[in-house]
């Protein structure tokens, strides 16, 4: 039976970036159709792969990707009984969630189980040429015989339905862009030469190697004694030294293990069953090993039993299209700001090394042991960085959007943009374009033309990922539809920036990357974020000093543009200085800084030199944009998820109302946040007054998310404590909403009654555990 439906946009892959797209797209208004080969949603981060989402907030404070994203993640942590133990955890859950986000949208279809099988050109037929290798890698030149795509073709096979999709734009969110393939895009596959792009993370040699496809384990205790006979076809491993020294660490009797990897000598595309059966093998054999041999973990093994062996191989690397801009790792490293700026990334340069399981040792940064401060460690650790939209353009068909692993980039630029958190504001962006595109009347090489100097479509696709919840780096609210922009704010009280002691209550205590010791040794340099309001006297530090006698830790205070400029040294030295320590636990050291009449910014104090013998204390929990960071390199610090103890006098003014108005919904070039005072109690209210009254139809809110983190650190059934759980929404002192049991970060509100009001209110009852109230953004349209 055929079926032939027509849409706006057709979205093809249902992966985290093809969900994303399709509900972007939907959500702004197109008729959009999403098809995906599988039974569930969620691709690589599904119950049938089971990796955890990952993204730029592993290895940056308040980076964490909002959005589409955020919202599909926060839910499922507070729906979700299980913990999160990295990879070969995630259940149905997910699952469930990702369904009923696309379930509920009502210009979206779904089409799961259903495989596209070919592509419709306009005038032309598909593409079937094959690649060379005469570079060293794969390449595919264009060869695409239309301009245009029409419809995907597609098979469900279960029901014996063909179906026809019809559409004037798509999108490919497919991994191995089998979309672009088959319309005749150019494409590679493998490794450049390092001469080729200059790229450090490049190999000498150009290659047709790629990072492997992986599976996962899951073991469950029992119990009791849980004896283990694995099939004769299973490798037989017996050489501690392939785990302990090669970076195959199988240190966790729960399983999960990246490693489990195998791509080289097959080819991960046209040989993923025969990896597959090769990973399922050396899955086996590795809990055989743990079961049954290993040293390290045979008697913690004893009463696990083996759950889970997933037999969907997650891809990491295929092939890369030909888009508007080839995105590099000079890029990437440099954080480039691009005019077109869509999304962003914040993943290290992860390459794994080719052949995983069969390679002599597996990926660089597990085979060196996690090494803090190796000169590893700092080359593939980058900021944040934006990605422009024209990567996300198809070059050689001109109503094809990309996002996903599949996107224009080299491959060293691909170790950073292909993780999942990273990928699905990809896909948010492509699906939100295909809107102001089909809106504007647009053509796709009309977009990408204007795209290098930030023309206006550009600027409104911009604008309208900010208005969904999305960040891009460098971006600030300049909607001029927001009466907002023009308001003044107030509030019935704020909190003043004291500092935070080892045991002062504080947000995202649940999040804080605490070690048991409650301290950090000084043996190398580590620095503190706080925000400086023009004047600071005394800066306090909370130590330890674990000799006999008395230390100096010498000090400096410096000036950083921004939360993630990890620069030692920042822009400037503001003050240098040292406090002397006695011996003991918790000794509060002074440092008299004397600054007054300066520019209110980010302040960073800095410890100049190593100082063994003393530890600085951490705090409980880390207020927003007040973090701290340890050496990664000479010239480089790395985010430690957490905060030191430390105190400011007099206080900072950090987190006045009109932060509420800065742009931005997270703390970067300020803290982006307005907190009442912890003190006061609740309710507590924040207030946008005008001269004149303005028409206000709709209020947009945002909370403070969960951003401190990745989804890894949350707990079941986590809802982020400075989400406002009861409030209410006044204009003109008269009440418009009120909303009870909230768990979401963002919300927005038509009011039932359009008003012209020279005010409005927001009254927090009640928040989901924040003894303060706390807020991002108000928004008024």
């Amino acid at each position: 039976m055929l079926r032939e439906q027509s849409f706006d946009l057709v979205v093809a892959g249902g992966g985290m970036a093809g969900v994303c797209a399709a509900i972007a797209a939907a959500r702004e208004g197109l008729r959009t159709c999403l098809v995906h080969e599988r039974p569930v949603l969620g691709g690589v981060a599904s119950s049938e792969m089971r990796v955890t989402v990952h993204g730029a907030g592993h290895n940056h404070s308040f980076a964490r990707e909002t959005g589409i994203i955020a919202e599909l993640l926060s839910e499922e942590r507070r729906r979700n009984h299980e913990p999160i133990n990295e990879n070969g955890w995630t259940n149905s859950v997910f699952d469930q969630v990702l369904y009923d986000f696309c379930i509920r949208e009502p210009n979206l279809t779904l089409h799961l189980n259903t495989s596209v099988i070919g592509v419709e050109l306009e005038g032309a037929d598909e593409v079937d040429r094959a690649p060379h290798t005469e570079k060293g890698y794969y390449e595919r030149e264009a060869c695409a015989p239309s301009r245009r795509l029409t419809a995907l073709r597609a098979r469900t096979l279960s029901a014996e339905v063909d179906l026809r999709l019809a559409a004037d734009l798509f999108i490919d969110c497919t991994g191995d862009a089998f979309i672009a393939d088959r319309a005749g895009c150019g494409w590679r596959m493998g490794s450049e030469s390092r001469a080729e792009h200059g790229e450090a993370h490049a190999p000498e040699q150009p290659s047709t190697a790629t990072m492997g496809n992986s599976i996962h384990i899951r073991a469950k205790d029992v119990g009791r004694p849980a004896p283990f006979t694995p099939p004769e076809w299973a490798v037989r491993l017996d050489d501690p030294s392939y785990f302990y020294e090669q970076g195959r660490v199988p240190n966790d009797p729960h399983g999960g293990f990246w490693w489990i990897e195998i791509g080289m000598p097959w080819h991960t595309i046209f040989d993923n069953e025969t990896i597959r059966h090769e990973l399922t093998r050396y899955a086996l054999g590795v809990w055989d090993w743990m079961k049954n041999r290993d040293p390290e973990m045979r008697e913690r093994c004893r009463d696990f039993a083996l759950d889970f062996v997933g037999q969907v191989p997650g891809k990491r690397e295929s092939r890369r299209v030909f888009g508007r801009h080839w995105l590099t790792e000079q890029e990437v490293q440099a954080h480039t700001p691009f005019p077109d700026a869509v999304c962003y990334g914040g993943w290290g340069i992860d390459l794994h090394t080719p052949g995983g399981l069969l390679a002599e040792t597996s990926e660089p940064s597990a085979a060196e042991r996690y090494q803090e401060d190796s000169e590893y460690a700092s080359k593939i650790y980058v900021r944040p960085y934006g990605i422009p939209l024209r990567s996300l353009m198809a070059r050689d068909v001109d109503n094809l959007l990309l996002a996903g692993r599949c996107i224009s980039v080299t491959r060293a630029a691909l170790g950073s943009v292909r993780v999942m958190a990273t990928t699905a504001s990809m896909g948010q962006a492509a699906g939100v374009a295909a809107a102001v595109m089909t809106q504007r009347g647009i053509t796709l090489p009309e977009l990408a033309a204007e795209a290098a100097e930030g023309g206006p479509a550009v600027r409104e696709v911009q604008q309208r990922l900010l208005r969904g919840g999305a960040f891009i780096p460098g971006v600030r609210n300049h909607d001029d539809s927001d009466r907002a922009r023009s308001a003044t704010a107030s509030a019935s009280s704020r909190q003043l920036m004291h500092g935070l002691s080892p045991t002062d209550p504080a947000p995202f205590e649940q999040l804080a990357n605490l070690p048991e010791e409650g301290a950090y040794g000084l043996e190398g340099e580590v620095a503190q974020l706080l925000w400086f309001d023009g004047r600071l006297d005394t800066v306090s530090l909370c130590l330890d000093n674990t000799g006999d006698a008395d230390l100096r830790l010498p000090l400096r205070l410096v000036r950083v543009g921004h939360v993630w400029d990890n620069r030692k040294g920042g822009d400037s030295v503001l003050a240098e200085g040292s406090v002397g320590v006695v011996p003991g636990t918790a000794r509060w050291a002074h440092w008299r800084v004397d600054l007054a009449d300066l520019a209110p910014g980010w302040v960073r104090i800095e410890t100049a030199a190593p100082a063994p013998g003393l530890r600085w204390r951490y705090a409980r929990g880390v207020m927003p944009g007040h973090f701290a960071s340890r050496s990664l390199s000479p010239t480089r610090l790395r985010d430690l998820h957490a905060s030191f103890a430390y105190r400011a006098a007099p206080a900072q003014d950090a987190f006045a109302p009109a932060e509420v108005l800065s742009g931005v919904t997270r703390p970067t070039t300020s803290t982006a946040t307005w907190r009442s005072d912890p003190g006061a109690g609740l309710p507590q209210w924040l207030e946008l007054a005008w001269e004149d009254a303005q028409p206000i139809e709709r209020v947009e809110v945002t909370f403070p998310g969960s951003l401190l983190r990745d989804v890894h650190s949350t707990p079941p059934f986590y809802v982020e404590p400075q989400t406002a759980k009861d409030y209410v929404i006044e204009v003109e002192g008269v009440e418009a909403v009120r909303v009870e049991g909230n768990t979401q970060w963002r919300r927005v509100h038509r009011l039932e009654t359009a008003a012209k009001a020279r005010s409005i209110r927001l009254i927090v009852l009640a928040t989901n555990g924040d003894p303060a109230a706390s807020i991002a953004e108000i928004r008024c349209y």
